[in-house]
Parts: structure tokens; C-alpha cells; sequence
């Protein structure tokens, strides 16, 4: 046999012993690395969560449903995805629960709408604080096909909030943009005489 073939055969049996052994000190290390790193960003989030309600804490409180709303003119299930300041879709409310993503119950009345939400806090917009409906496809964190969106604006205190809302019958959202339309260009005319 010559040397280089000895050599060779050599390097094949070297090869064919076991792997390396892993270096479980490192590699524990990197993951617990890791999840501190999550956590750390997901801390942060919530401080940011937090530091946004401490800004909008001049916001009013929620006005509260009235004992007898009226008779129903719609009713909707479905599900409300968050309040924004009017016009500007990424700014999102976050004070008195404003914020908070949930399944949600709508009845519209000659008082207003009512907006019950199960595991949220509920609330109301009075008639007279509504200002407009429309389809639109995106409002803070959600963005739906272009008309998936219902968008009610409405006068809270000082600040105009947008509240984005999906029927789970998304035919439905024509015939409120129509009726709460109606209704604002009602009162409006009312206060203009």
C-alpha cells in the first residue's frame, strides 16, 4: 500500500467515528438568551400600552347606556376591533378599554349605540354625538378587504373617534352606514334651524 492510500484510508476511519459531542452549556445559554429577549420586548409593548393610556387619560369617561334606549332600529353581532382618532387610522385609543379587541353586540335606537361587549368594557355614543358611518378596509391593526370595515365617527369630549366594527354578515354593513348616516344628517338639520 502506498503512503498516500494509508493516509487516505486513515481520514475514512477518522470520519467514521461519532460526532462531535453538542456543547449543551452554549446552547442553553442561546435559548435562554432568547426567551430574555422576548420577554423584554413584550414588556416593552405593555409599557408602551401603558405610557398611551397615561397620555390619553384627559379623555372623559364613557357615557353609560340609558335605562330605556328605545326601540331597536338594527342589531348586529360581530366583532369591534379597536377606536382610533378620526382620520388617522394607526393612532390608536387605548383609555377606558377604547382599546381593547373583543366580540361585540350592536344596537342601534333613537337614543344612540350601544355597543355590548363580553369580556370588555361596554359602551354608548348618544344620538347626538354621532357624526358618520362608512366602509373602510383598515383601522389600527386590522386591515380587511377595501369595504370590510364599518368605521363609525363620533364626538367624545373634545376628540373625534373612529370605532371600526365587522358584522359577521359583512351584507349588513350597507344598511348602517345608510341609517347612521341618516340619523346625523337628522340632528344636524334639527340644530341648524
Amino acid at each position: 500500500m502506498t503512503p498516500f492510500i494509508h493516509l487516505a484510508a486513515e481520514a475514512a476511519a477518522a470520519e467514521r467515528k461519532s460526532a462531535e459531542v453538542t456543547d449543551w452549556a452554549a446552547r442553553i445559554g442561546w435559548v435562554v438568551g432568547l426567551l430574555l429577549f422576548v420577554a423584554l420586548m413584550y414588556w416593552l409593548m405593555r409599557q408602551g400600552w401603558k405610557w398611551r393610556a397615561v397620555l390619553q387619560s384627559d379623555l372623559p369617561e364613557l357615557p353609560a347606556a340609558p335605562e330605556t334606549p328605545g326601540e331597536a332600529k338594527l342589531s348586529m353581532s360581530g366583532r369591534y376591533h379597536g377606536s382610533t382618532t378620526a382620520g388617522q387610522w394607526l393612532d390608536r385609543i387605548v383609555a377606558h378599554g377604547l382599546g381593547t379587541r373583543s366580540r361585540a353586540e350592536l344596537t342601534l335606537t333613537d337614543a344612540g349605540l350601544e355597543v355590548v361587549r363580553p369580556g370588555a368594557a361596554d359602551f354608548f355614543v348618544p344620538a347626538a354625538a354621532l357624526r358618520e358611518a362608512r366602509l373602510d378596509k383598515g383601522i389600527a391593526g386590522k386591515v380587511l378587504a377595501e369595504g370590510g370595515l364599518l368605521v363609525v365617527t363620533w364626538q367624545h369630549g373634545d376628540k373625534q373617534i373612529d370605532s371600526g366594527f365587522r358584522s359577521d354578515r359583512a351584507a349588513e354593513h350597507t344598511a348602517w352606514v345608510e341609517a347612521i348616516n341618516s340619523m346625523t344628517r337628522i340632528s344636524t338639520e334639527g340644530t341648524a334651524r
